[in-house]
């Protein structure tokens, strides 16, 4: 994940952090389908203790790009979110978008995430556009210089940021995805960018588990990142808490996390809940890459 400045309009009062996701582009869409499978498949499901905490500590508190003050403490949102969509691309991915919010908000316990068409009342906006379009895009949502800094420093082919206050609350989050690079490509993205933007906010190369990670692409909501982000929206975890504070507590959270991912994990088959179960519910059953999602 990478962090940048606030855009032009935003208050002085909140600093922004942005995320970017590299990936590798390229894959036919038999290849892709088979590749998520592949990764659902493989995919390791059990961790110590130890190894959550330490990627929850190098993914929850670090940033790879941060243009305020550096300061490590917890980033999360504490009132509902809700998302809005621009729809700027073709193919039409909103009902991609929304399933994936739907997957989230099953999986993650204590977190109100919901679609919204009020813009005016979201506190998140996911912004889809062409993949040539998305350095316009960034250059209009954080101006030339900064944009330029992104570019440089990121080289996204994806884009999220958050904003906080002075109580390390998120206030708003933005999310930039481009629609035309492949359906493994923009799942990939779409879960890692909109998972950053509620503050899981560091991409690390050394926890080998997490799609938080630049080498790492996994195309729906992994295990090990389910406890991560249960952990940020566990209710004892508080904006603003130092890492001695958050290990303190994490002895008594780590057993109800532990128990409401496994609960959840069976789910991953595609024969309940997730992205698969979602879209079938509205008659809109999907391939076996995107019922995987990412």
């Amino acid at each position: 994940m990478k962090y940048l400045p606030s855009p032009p309009a935003a208050s002085n009062a909140v600093a922004v952090m942005v995320a970017a996701a590299a990936i590798t582009i390229g894959c036919a869409a038999a290849a892709e389908n088979s590749d998520i499978s592949i990764r659902r498949l493989l995919e390791r499901t059990s961790f110590s203790d130890a190894e959550i905490k330490d990627g929850f500590f190098k993914t929850a508190f670090r940033a790879e790009l941060q243009f305020d003050r550096r300061a490590e403490r917890i980033r999360k949102f504490d009132e509902p979110v809700r998302v809005f969509v621009v729809d700027r691309g073709t193919p039409d991915r909103r009902a991609e978008i929304a399933a994936v919010i739907a997957d989230i908000r099953a999986l993650v316990q204590h977190l109100d995430l919901a679609m919204t068409d009020d813009r005016q009342s979201a506190n998140f906006v996911v912004t889809l556009v062409q993949r040539r379009d998305l350095a316009p895009t960034i250059r209009s949502h954080f101006g030339p210089e900064r944009a330029k800094l992104i570019q440089r420093a990121l080289a996204p082919e994806c884009l999220s940021g958050i904003g906080k206050d002075a109580s390390f609350r998120i206030r708003r989050a933005e999310v930039i995805l481009p629609v035309d690079a492949g359906e493994f490509s923009f799942y990939d993205c779409a879960y890692e960018e909109m998972l950053q933007g509620l503050g899981i906010i560091n991409d690390d190369s050394s926890v080998p588990w997490t799609m938080f990670n630049d080498d790492v692409q996994m195309g729906f909501f992994d295990v090990y990142d389910q406890h991560l982000v249960n952990i940020l929206y566990d209710p004892r975890i508080r904006p603003g808490m130092t890492r001695n504070e958050v290990d303190a507590l994490l002895p008594q959270i780590l057993p109800t996390v532990r128990a409401w991912v496994a609960k959840g994990t069976p789910s991953r088959s595609g024969e309940s809940g997730g992205v698969k179960a979602g879209l079938e519910n509205r008659g809109e059953a999907q391939s076996p890459r995107q019922a995987a999602g990412k």
